[in-house]
C-alpha cells in the first residue's frame, strides 16, 4: 500500500510542522507510526503488542493473566482474548496457579521457537530503525523514554 503523498517529490509532500515539531507527544506518535510500519513489514505474522506479551511471559514464566494485563496496561477482558489467540496458535499454555483462582502463563516449545525467530527479526528491525543514532544516542533515548513511562 502506498503512503499518501509518496508519488510527490519529497519537498512537495512535506508540510511545515509549525508548533507540532516542538511537541513531545506528536514526535513520539510519528516515531511510533514509522516503527510500527517497519515492524509490520518485518514481522507480518505478529503485532508488536503480541510480541511484547510473549517476551514478558518468557521473562516471567508463570506470570498471572492479571499481572500481565497490568504490566501491559490492558484491561483483563482484552487480555483474555489476546491470550486465547496466542494459545490457539500453540505458543503459550495456561496452568492452574497455586490458589486455584489464577492461571499462570508459560511459553510452549513452539512458542519458544517462534519467539526466538521473532527476536532475531526484531533485532534486525531495531538496527534498521535506529541506524541514524549512535549507540550512545540509542542508549540515551532508552533512558529518556524510560523517564516518560516509568514502570
Amino acid at each position: 500500500m502506498k503512503r499518501p503523498g509518496s508519488d510527490l517529490p519529497r519537498d512537495a509532500a512535506r508540510l511545515s510542522q509549525g508548533d507540532l515539531a516542538g511537541l513531545i507527544g506528536y514526535r513520539l506518535r510519528r516515531a511510533q507510526q514509522e516503527l510500527f510500519r517497519d515492524f509490520a513489514a518485518s514481522i507480518p505474522d505478529l503485532s508488536p503488542g503480541r510480541a511484547g506479551l510473549l517476551m514478558l511471559i518468557e521473562a516471567n514464566p508463570g506470570v498471572t493473566q492479571s499481572r500481565l494485563a497490568q504490566a501491559m496496561a490492558l484491561d483483563r477482558s482484552t487480555m483474555v482474548g489476546v491470550l486465547d489467540a496466542l494459545e490457539s496458535r500453540g505458543w503459550l499454555e495456561r496452568r492452574k496457579g497455586s490458589d486455584r483462582r489464577t492461571n499462570g502463563l508459560w511459553l510452549t516449545r513452539a512458542g519458544r521457537v517462534t519467539l526466538a525467530r521473532v527476536k532475531r527479526r526484531i533485532a534486525d528491525h531495531e538496527m534498521r530503525v535506529t541506524a541514524r543514532l549512535s549507540s550512545a544516542e540509542r542508549e540515551r533515548l532508552l533512558v529518556l523514554l524510560g523517564k516518560l513511562c516509568p514502570e
